[in-house]
């Protein structure tokens, strides 16, 4: 009975974890959410981004739940002035929901944490902005996903042999005549077969808690050129690492107890043991794992050498699980750099670092060119500049200097006779506060510094144009 209640206290914790699991934020979002709410703006329903915190920041962050799963009760009430705000964005109300709060919790966690797909920035565009991001490899990831899927089904198989073999071998007449006790004998294949329902158990809610997992299948039509049916993503494969692990180690634990049972049928020889060296024989067994003198021809080899025979010891336990941490480090670090390629290796990590170097050191020279003036202006000549100032040009100065800056109501600007003074600290100035007889009005309302600047720099580029007669001061140069 006490057995039965420690299975059965396994059991409600794993469902419990495995449903807490299963909470998909963006499955759940595209069975309930989707046809009237999208990620990207307002539709029928509010764009759901940042609702959460709205509700908290109004101090009713618990009524958000009432209010998904049915909002016109929450309107009738009166109770939720976030309710009252929201009711008049469609003209259709909100359907009742059938979502729980950890549901609720979960789609609401994957539409804040949403972004849209990302496009590598180039570093030689000056406003590219963010971080260089990496978009996983659906092709690989589905080769992977592929292998892993079938060695989850040899471990089911495997562990239901062996759990197979355990029940045929503890219901089998030999070992009960061996135990001798067959009160004893039921109360152990009764543990056996609720073991082995507790694991068929297991496995079944763990692969039914993941079915609303991540994977998404392709619609007819929907998957792009090169693009596998299956979209795996990175996450995918580790729940399902994870998964396998998980039956390994239940495989192994079968074979243990397969092994315990064969042990308590299995005539031992007592050896008495001096109380005064129990420690040191404890942690020399510990340590070694050796055999003791007495019990060698249990582990004695059958060649023989010049009379010396070979020993089958096992090697220590400590360089053996060291060993085995060896071989799981060298699983996570070739899935993770080289299979999944979730962490970067040196050369791309690099090459990342100075991509990100790059963009940040373009936000700073764009930042800091923002406190430009007439002082410290420069004349730029870059062929980008020159054609944003043309654009600016174009929208700012054509009514009054005319397409070419022949003139029309303002002076020619091709030709060599200046007003307000020819280089570019004086252009600069001038149209930054405008003339000063007020006829040119200021533009540094409607333009940046660096837009002035590249206007500038654009003016002073500008070939000569037949046009209005000169004004101003002739300048030779």
């Amino acid at each position: 009975m006490k057995n039965r209640l420690k299975y059965l206290i396994i059991l409600v914790f794993w469902i419990h974890n495995g449903n807490a699991f299963a909470q998909d934020g963006k499955s759940l979002f595209k069975a309930k959410c989707n046809t009237c709410h999208s990620l990207k703006k307002d539709g029928i329903g509010p764009k759901l981004q940042g609702a959460k915190q709205k509700w908290i920041d109004a101090e009713e962050g618990e009524m958000i739940y009432e209010w998904v799963t049915n909002s016109d009760r929450l309107i009738t009430s009166g109770k939720s002035k976030m309710a009252n705000a929201i009711k008049g964005f469609s003209i259709s109300t909100m359907s009742p929901q059938d979502v729980n709060r950890e549901e609720v919790d979960a789609i609401l966690d994957y539409v804040d944490n949403w972004a849209p797909p990302v496009v590598v920035d180039d570093p030689s565009d000056p406003t590219a902005k963010g971080e260089v991001k990496i978009i996983p490899n659906y092709q690989t990831n589905l080769t992977v996903f592929y292998a892993l899927l079938a060695m989850l089904i040899i471990l089911l198989i495997a562990i239901a042999m062996i759990s197979g073999a355990i029940k045929r071998y503890i219901g089998s007449d030999f070992f009960k005549e061996r135990l001798g006790k067959v009160d004893h004998d039921k109360k152990d294949e009764s543990k056996s077969g609720g073991l082995k329902n507790l694991i068929l158990i297991i496995i079944g809610t763990a692969l039914i808690s993941n079915s609303s997992h991540a994977l998404e299948f392709m619609q007819p039509g929907e998957a792009g050129e090169n693009q596998p049916w299956l979209l795996v993503e990175t996450y995918d494969l580790y729940a399902l690492v994870i998964l396998n692990i998980l039956l390994l180690g239940v495989l192994l634990y079968l074979r243990k107890l397969f092994n315990g049972f064969v042990d308590m049928v299995i005539e031992k020889k007592e050896v008495e043991v001096d109380p005064e060296q129990a420690v040191m024989k404890k942690v020399s067994k510990m340590l070694t794992d050796v055999v003791p003198i007495e019990e060698e021809e249990t582990i004695m080899l059958h060649h023989e050498y010049d009379g010396i025979r070979e020993l089958d010891n096992n090697l220590p336990p400590w360089w053996v699980w060291m060993f085995y941490g060896t071989i799981v480090f060298g699983i996570v670090y070739i899935f993770n750099y080289h299979i999944l390629g979730t962490s970067d290796l040196q050369i791309a990590e690099y090459n990342k670092d100075m991509k990100q170097a790059e963009l940040e050191k373009e936000a700073y020279r764009k930042s800091m060119s923002m406190n430009i003036d007439e002082t410290n202006a420069t004349v730029l000549t870059e062929a980008s500049d020159l054609s944003k100032g043309k654009e600016l040009f174009a929208t700012n100065c054509v009514t009054c200097h005319a397409a070419k800056g022949e003139g029309y109501i303002g002076p020619n600007l091709t030709d060599n006779a200046w007003i307000y003074g020819y280089d570019i600290s004086s252009i600069y100035k001038t149209i930054r506060v405008g003339s000063p007889n007020g006829k040119m009005p200021e533009h540094e309302s409607k333009m940046n510094p660096i837009e002035i600047q590249q206007v500038a720099s654009f003016v002073l580029s500008m070939p000569d144009a037949e046009g209005s007669e000169p004004l101003g001061d002739i300048i030779q140069e």
